[in-house]
């Protein structure tokens, strides 16, 4: 990894922990330019804000655009959250508050190696799709012949196989890449309401229409509109959509003259749509119109190479997200995950995966921390060879209470912000609970 600070003082800190835990690192105390990264030196790339001065946004965004370049990560010394929220937006990985310990960045570190063992697969700006399917790959390959040309696109397949994440990714790889991407669920929508939503409204349109209100397809200008679920718009609606589309031009509410808006419309839906044809739900026409490029995304019970690799990235950032060090699967893990259904597709994994995370015992997630079902209880797992196996029998509420808190602090490298969120308590109270241990006599991890 790179570390990019002004100090030495980091590096002389981090460097001999970062070693023992396999990785390596570099300093060099200004930004460096972005296409030396993107060769594969590095895996990630920690930067001191202070440090990097005003060039931290551009070198950020720029390093996001790179499709072989490392993850970023900012460490502040002062609290800013606009400014995180704005880095981050740019592609930052996450902002840390000073002091940051080498165990922190050691698990961001063991995160980027994991998902990169698990399959890089395709980046478009900044969606990442991790695939090694054939069918996958191929149907990717074909969008990224057609995602600079104007045309409609209509994805379809399962809840949870990812659809939106298509639409993302379509935009990213499009010369509308850096323009606005808005998307709209029409399931979500009151039918009252859709309209207004989509086309706008002039003042005085209807009651309550007290300004002017662009819709959706004014706030795309130059972007991309994802209509989610498409099905789910009323027929009387999908005419108007149809024009819109047609004649790059939209009506509001209570407007004497069309607007013009050049957008590219994609949409999603997981229902049969000639089948809902068939039964006067969806008007023809229409689907001939966004059906230009058909996206049809296959389950994943039918990718299953993929169910791997997306099982070990989603390890790779829920660890890092909850401060957890898990860093692999068990062979038995893999082997019960290659044979469960997954009804709920890539979103059913991903949240099992999660839970997996926050259950596994140390370091790897076994086939006891899968919990398939509500119901189905996870196994408590036998504690590995080495490991201090806690005994909690007969002691006071007390002192369990701080053993866990402490075991806890132990595993984020005492990250209190995330030893909190894992504890499901506030900062305030974990940190008025240290100072009663403080004031004990107790040493804080």
């Amino acid at each position: 990894m790179l570390l990019v600070d002004q100090g030495l003082s980091r590096s002389r800190e981090w460097g001999p922990v970062l070693e023992t835990k396999g990785h390596v690192l570099d300093r060099v105390p200004e930004l460096p330019d972005v296409s030396e990264l993107a060769v594969g030196h590095h895996d990630l790339v920690v930067v001191h804000a202070p440090s990097a001065g005003h060039g931290l946004t551009p070198f950020l965004a720029a390093l996001a655009a790179e499709e072989e370049g490392p993850d970023a990560v900012v460490v502040m010394d002062t609290p800013d959250a606009a400014l995180a929220v704005a880095w981050m937006k740019e592609g930052a990985r996450d902002c840390l508050m000073a002091p940051v310990s080498p165990e922190q960045i050691a698990l961001l570190a063991d995160a980027r190696v994991a998902a990169s063992a698990a399959g890089r697969g395709r980046v478009a700006g900044k969606t990442r799709i991790v695939t090694c399917n054939p069918r996958m790959e191929a149907l990717l390959s074909m969008l990224d012949r057609v995602a600079d040309s104007s045309a409609s696109v209509l994805i379809t397949g399962e809840s949870g196989t990812g659809k939106e994440l298509i639409a993302r990714y379509v935009h990213g790889k499009s010369r509308r890449g850096s323009g606005p991407f808005v998307a709209v669920n029409c399931a979500a929508l009151p039918e009252s309401l859709m309209e207004s939503e989509l086309f706008g409204h002039e003042k005085g349109a209807f009651t309550g229409a007290t300004s002017r209100k662009a819709g959706k397809f004014e706030l795309a200008q130059g972007g991309t509109l994802l209509l989610d679920e498409i099905t789910e718009m009323p027929v009387i609606l999908q005419a108007k959509l149809l024009r819109a589309i047609q004649e790059k031009e939209v009506d509001r509410l209570g407007g004497t003259s069309p607007v013009s808006v050049d957008v590219r419309v994609v949409a999603t839906s997981n229902r049969d749509l000639k089948e809902a044809i068939e039964q006067g739900l969806f008007r023809e026409d229409l689907y001939f119109r966004l059906n230009v490029i058909p996206v049809k995304i296959p389950p994943l019970r039918e990718r299953q190479e993929d169910i791997e690799a997306l099982a070990r990235h989603f390890m790779a950032r829920f660890s890092v997200q909850d401060g957890r060090a898990v860093k692999n699967l068990t062979s038995d893990a893999v082997d019960r995950l290659r044979n469960y259904p997954f009804a709920g597709n890539v979103r059913e994994l991903e949240n099992l995966i999660h839970r997996a995370v926050l259950l596994a015992d140390g370091e790897t997630i076994g086939a006891e921390a899968l919990w398939f079902e509500e119901g189905e209880m996870p196994q408590p797992a036998v504690a590995p060879e080495g490991s201090i196996a806690r005994d909690f029998k007969g002691a006071p509420l007390r002192e369990v209470e701080r053993m866990v808190i402490f075991d806890t602090l132990e595993q984020t490298g005492g990250n209190r912000t995330h030893a909190a969120r894992i504890l499901g308590i506030s900062v305030r109270t974990l940190r008025n609970k240290l100072n009663e241990y403080r004031a004990d006599g107790s040493e804080i991890p």
